[in-house]
Parts: C-alpha cells; sequence; structure tokens
C-alpha cells in the first residue's frame, strides 16, 4: 500500500463500503466520514492528498463543505454526487472542486480522475515544464513550443493556456477563467473566450476542427487533457 491517503465524505453507507474495497485495492488508504462536520474535521486531523466529497450530506450542504475546505485545503477534491444539474455541476467547479462525477459511477473512470488529480499536483509542484504530447509550456520562460518550435501566443493567450494546462484534467468553467484572464466584471463575456480558445487551437491543435488537447465541457467550460 503507498502513502496516498484519500478521504470520502459521502452518508450512504454503501457507497463508502463500494469505495472503500475499490481504493484499497488500489493501495490507497481510505478514511470514510459520514456527514460534512465529521469530514471538515477529519481534513483537519488528517489533512489527506484527496477527497471525494458528496454534495447531499445529511447536516450541511456540501457545496457548503466546499466552500469551507477550500479557505484552507488546497489538495484536490472531487465530488461525487447525485447532482447532475448544469447549475450544481457549475458551482462545485467555481468553488473549488478539482473534478465531478455523477452517481451512478463507473469505479475505473473514477479511479482514472483519481489518478490524473494526484499526477498534476505532482508535476505542476515539482516541475515548471508541462508537456502533453507534442506541447510544452515553460511556467519559468513562459514560453510555448509544438514539436519542439516556438509557438507565438499573445499575452491573453498564454494566460489562459498556462491557466488550463496547470489545471491539466480538471474543468475549469467559463466564468472562473473570464475572472483569472480577463478580471472581476468579465464573467459574462464568453465570447471573449470562444474567440481566444478558437485562436489557441488554430495554434496548437493538429486540426483546431478536432482537438485533443483543448477540451470543450458543454455548457460547462473547458478542461486540458
Amino acid at each position: 500500500m503507498n502513502n496516498i491517503e484519500i478521504l470520502v465524505i459521502d452518508d450512504e453507507p454503501q457507497i463508502r463500503k463500494l469505495l472503500k474495497i475499490a481504493l484499497e485495492s488500489n493501495d490507497y488508504k481510505v478514511v470514510l466520514a459520514s456527514t460534512g462536520t465529521e469530514g471538515v474535521n477529519l481534513v483537519a486531523n488528517h489533512t489527506p492528498d484527496l477527497v471525494i466529497l458528496d454534495l447531499g450530506l445529511p447536516d450541511k450542504s456540501g457545496h457548503l463543505i466546499l466552500k469551507d475546505l477550500r479557505e484552507w485545503y488546497d489538495k484536490s477534491i472531487i465530488i461525487l454526487s447525485v447532482q447532475d444539474e448544469e447549475a450544481d455541476i457549475i458551482k462545485a467547479l467555481d468553488n473549488g472542486a478539482t473534478d465531478y462525477l455523477t452517481k451512478p459511477f463507473r469505479t475505473g473512470e473514477l479511479l482514472a480522475r483519481i489518478r490524473a488529480s494526484l499526477r498534476v499536483r505532482q508535476e505542476t509542484g515539482s516541475h515548471p515544464i508541462l508537456t502533453s504530447g507534442e506541447l510544452e509550456i515553460d511556467l519559468s520562460s513562459r514560453t510555448v513550443k509544438k514539436n519542439n518550435l516556438p509557438i507565438k501566443l499573445t499575452a491573453t493567450e498564454y494566460n489562459l493556456i498556462s491557466l488550463l494546462a496547470k489545471n491539466q484534467g480538471r474543468v475549469l468553467t467559463h466564468q472562473f477563467l473570464l475572472k483569472e484572464v480577463w478580471g472581476l466584471g468579465s464573467q459574462n463575456e464568453t465570447q471573449y473566450l470562444r474567440v481566444f480558445v478558437a485562436q489557441l487551437r488554430k495554434k496548437l491543435e493538429k486540426n483546431p476542427n478536432c482537438p485533443v488537447h483543448l477540451m470543450t465541457e458543454s455548457g460547462v467550460g473547458y478542461r486540458f487533457v
């Protein structure tokens, strides 16, 4: 068993049991909580490497628990919930969730999302150079290369792609991207985002019409893979 500890906050006993079996069989340490309050206390005491959080908790909304945790907990939080409305997904991602899966879920997909979240934290934490296929993004020199050739980007284009790349695998909502790149007051200017994403795809993708790096999450935002 490795040293990676995952905290599961879910009020359904069968889900906790399923996740405990699945995660331990993949060599993760598992801690379980059935309420939001218990989960927050465990995060404070254990500081797990990743949290799996249900939104429908008996004592407090999972959205509020997420906001509470994000005031001081900076590691990955994956939402696992029956709430599949677009508004709930966007709200959770905007409040700092790393990823979002709806129930019922496939165990294999959840494990893949966990691995991706943990891998991204390790890579961005220790290496200023991010690579994805033929792309190389150097965060220290603020340069981007494709097939080892430099790509000329505007400052805004670089800010957008570096933000997505640093959150590789994570869905970033339209509102979050607009706020981070263009500033407060721009969250509704989605046309900016569409234009710049299209420009980036022309420069970075082999086929801009069939992107493999800069992916659209319909109605929600974008994901860099």
